[in-house]
């Protein structure tokens, strides 16, 4: 992987913020934040809810464009959301589109190079507005895991 890479994206998803699904979510993180599991538009989504939207992608909509990794030697380095308002609520229909960000290397602790990649992903509401964004590093080392 090269820093060609970099400016890479893929074709924008939709992803629709279920209530029965965040339910779901701040179930399964087990958390009894009453605004989680609140029935109705007022439920408002955990910080952590977007990464489900993983599941709502296509290899359309990936920014890897056909890319071959070996995912022997593929770590998930770091995932962080912000938010410039509060989390999306339920009903909330968005507009999803990943990038990568930046591509760099550092040399790694075990030898060889390791390659890390900067994945971003814009979440937009009906007029326009990133309502979150999603920052993931993806890690391949020179050599699998022993």
């Amino acid at each position: 992987m090269d820093a060609s890479l970099e400016g890479n994206r893929g074709k924008p998803f939709r992803v629709v913020v279920e209530e029965g699904k965040v339910r779901e979510f701040a179930k399964a993180v087990k958390s009894s934040n009453p605004a989680y599991v609140a029935a109705g538009p007022q439920a408002t989504s955990p910080a952590t809810f977007l990464a489900s939207s993983a599941f709502w992608q296509g290899s359309e909509n990936s920014p890897w464009g056909g890319l071959k990794l070996n995912w022997q030697r593929i770590l998930h380095g770091e995932q962080e959301f912000v938010f410039p308002g509060p989390p999306p609520a339920a009903g909330t229909e968005l507009t999803a589109e990943s990038r990568i960000d930046r591509v760099f290397e550092k040399e790694g602790k075990r030898g060889g190079t390791m390659t890390f990649v900067e994945v971003v992903t814009e979440y937009r509401d009906g007029s326009g507005a990133v309502v979150a964004e999603a920052r993931s590093t993806v890690i391949e080392t020179s050599q699998a895991p022993q």
